[in-house]
């Protein structure tokens, strides 16, 4: 393989350079491939260029990142038919009725929004949306602050998606893992859940603050405004309201049934188990096992993720739309052109996941993290290379505002470089994803963070002012608890 020394770095740091310039992801990675196959053409424009397109063809290559984008565009299908049925609204009334028939107090419903935001873990900003205009009546007549209900909206939205990962975010990930090599990117997955320590901390203070009250910050402020003077939102704030951003609408007469929300999302989680039982049966070698349950279990460790993931949503698709068709909810061609328009909405996801996988495989065609291991080996503690790659994370994240772009960026860099520096390689893989994850929850320019604005009609530069003490404080000790890991595992 050629060696193209600092050259490998140009592509990478160009996405990056460009998109905390422009804010524009897609035209960022697109140049920053674009650049690379310049280089390995030794600058030949023609060349170059006509490069650059095949490798974003040969993406579909490989069988894996198609099954993953096939699988992104069929969970926005699942989103609508739970939509268009009538599910997400069913689940609100049965959140609403819950609320109604207990003493309400605002401990309680605080709790219960942090839990519909963890329990709609199918797509971070549906979650955001479905929290924030559901609680939003409830916390103004409990007094509670808008800036409160928009930090309980954004901090249960993306965390819930990144920890339960059967949803697009987990098939992205498995994409950019499947890019980097590994042969069983859903178990590389779940081997670095443990250490996914930003969610997770974003999560557990959200509960802590719920059950204790102790705000602090300027969200100690706003709580006492409306508590004693009764104003969710202060003296000129301007509140962040958006009719484009809405659900997709229920079918006019459509019965309200929670079940048809809660039915696709346990069949696709309780189909998962099964099908990396089944992808896996026949990866188990003749007499390796000698029973039912150890097969099982060495079948899952050969299984293919990708295609697990896509056989479960497909599995949770065809038993929704024939419960919806039996229920006389959706007919044949309402039941396709809802699902049409339902992977419309993931395709700027499912391009995203294409550039993605792109530049990955440019960064391994050029050596960017032998490079980066290379240069920094002398200097650079394999301890510290979690605490690193986080802050990294964190700032393109930051910068960016998409943690998606971070992924896509800092796996092909930090794959290598663990690897290469003997580093614990899901260590420094869920240092990258909380680094992505804590960078675009403090990000003003973050989609779920201004998506959480809208939704719960606060004034989005103080809903990033009282989220942000939190945030920070989850972050630094996320930032101490990657020192530990480093130096002693």
């Amino acid at each position: 393989m050629t060696d193209y020394g600092f050259w490998s770095l140009v592509p990478p740091l160009i996405a990056i350079a460009l998109a905390i310039r422009t804010r524009q992801v897609y035209i960022s990675l697109g140049l920053g491939i674009w650049a690379g196959w310049m280089i390995i053409k030794r600058g030949n424009l023609l060349s170059g260029s006509t490069a650059t397109v095949t490798a974003i063809v040969d993406v579909f290559k490989t069988e894996g990142n198609t099954q993953t984008i096939l699988f992104t565009l069929l969970i926005g299908s699942l989103i609508a038919f739970m939509q268009r049925s009538g599910g997400v609204n069913g689940f609100t009334a049965l959140i609403n009725s819950r609320l109604q028939n207990r003493k309400q107090s605002s401990r309680r419903v605080q709790l219960w929004a942090a839990l519909t935001g963890l329990i709609i873990f199918v797509e971070s900003n549906i979650s955001a949306l479905t929290v924030g205009t559901l609680f939003r009546p409830l916390t103004d007549r409990l007094k509670i602050s808008r800036e409160k209900l928009a930090y309980l909206a954004d901090s249960t939205s993306a965390p819930s998606s990144i920890l339960i990962p059967l949803n697009a975010w987990g098939g992205f990930i498995m994409g950019l893992l499947l890019v980097q090599g590994f042969d069983q990117p859903f178990l590389t997955l779940l081997s670095a859940m443990p250490f996914n320590i930003y969610p997770m901390l974003a999560v557990i203070m959200v509960f802590f603050i719920i059950r204790t009250g102790r705000d602090f910050g300027p969200m100690k402020k706003a709580e006492r405004r409306a508590r004693e003077e009764g104003k969710p939102l202060r003296d000129g704030a301007t509140p962040m309201v958006s009719s484009e951003i809405t659900l997709m609408e229920a079918k006019k007469d459509s019965p309200e049934r929670a079940i048809n929300m809660l039915l696709p999302v346990g069949i696709m989680v309780l189909a998962m188990p099964v099908m990396l039982i089944c992808t896996g049966w026949n990866n188990v070698e003749p007499g390796a096992t000698a029973s039912f349950i150890d097969h099982s279990l060495q079948a899952v460790s050969n299984s293919s993720g990708a295609k697990s993931v896509l056989y479960s949503v497909l599995i949770s698709l065809l038993i929704s739309a024939v419960v919806f068709r039996a229920q006389k909810i959706l007919n044949i061609k309402e039941l396709a052109a809802t699902a049409l328009k339902g992977m419309s909405g993931m395709v700027s996801m499912a391009l995203l996941m294409v550039l993605a996988f792109a530049i990955g495989n440019l960064c391994n065609e050029m050596g960017t993290g032998d490079y980066v291991a290379g240069i920094t080996h002398r200097w650079l503690s394999p301890s510290l290379a979690p605490l690193l790659i986080f802050l990294a994370s964190c700032f393109i994240a930051f910068s960016t505002g998409t943690s998606w772009g971070t992924f896509s960026i800092m796996i092909a860099i930090a794959v290598p470089v663990a690897h290469s520096m003997d580093a614990h390689v899901p260590l420094v893989i869920a240092a990258a994803l909380s680094g992505g994850v804590f960078g675009d929850h403090c990000s003003p320019i973050s989609d779920t963070t201004l998506i959480s604005s809208m939704a719960s009609a606060s004034d989005h530069i103080d809903h990033v002012r009282t989220q942000l003490p939190y945030s920070l404080t989850a972050g630094l000790l996320t930032a101490l608890a990657y020192i530990i890991l480093g130096y002693i595992i």
